[in-house]
């Protein structure tokens, strides 16, 4: 499997991920307004990383979003789960958002590539 392939195979993985992130959403949409908000941001990415699939080679700002963003999401919660400010049980997304910018940084295609 070549690299572009790839790199849609994960676009389409941590799309559907974040688009699931909408059962979330609507639960705690009355008892956690704020959590409820980060969700449809997550929502929203997983729709437009499921069209990026498509031609990723057209939305490297997109990708580049999404894995920069999911690390720095990643170091606040970190460092949240460090100072004891949530729960050490938080670090399993903590591991699952620097995979998912770890991969989407390695993968994304360079300016001026495509395929």
């Amino acid at each position: 499997m070549n690299r572009g392939r790839v790199l849609q195979v994960v676009l389409g993985v941590v799309g559907v991920m974040f688009l699931a992130t909408v059962y979330p959403l609507v639960i705690f949409l009355r008892q956690a307004p704020a959590l409820s908000m980060m969700f449809s941001l997550y929502v929203t990415l997983g729709v437009f990383l499921l069209l990026a699939v498509r031609n990723p080679w057209e939305s490297r700002s997109v990708i580049a979003f999404t894995a920069w963003s999911s690390l720095a999401h990643a170091g606040v919660m970190g460092f949240q789960a460090y100072r004891n400010m949530i729960s050490q049980e938080e670090l399993i997304g903590v591991a699952l958002l620097v995979v998912v910018g770890v991969a989407l940084l390695a993968l994304a295609p360079a300016k001026g590539t495509a395929g």
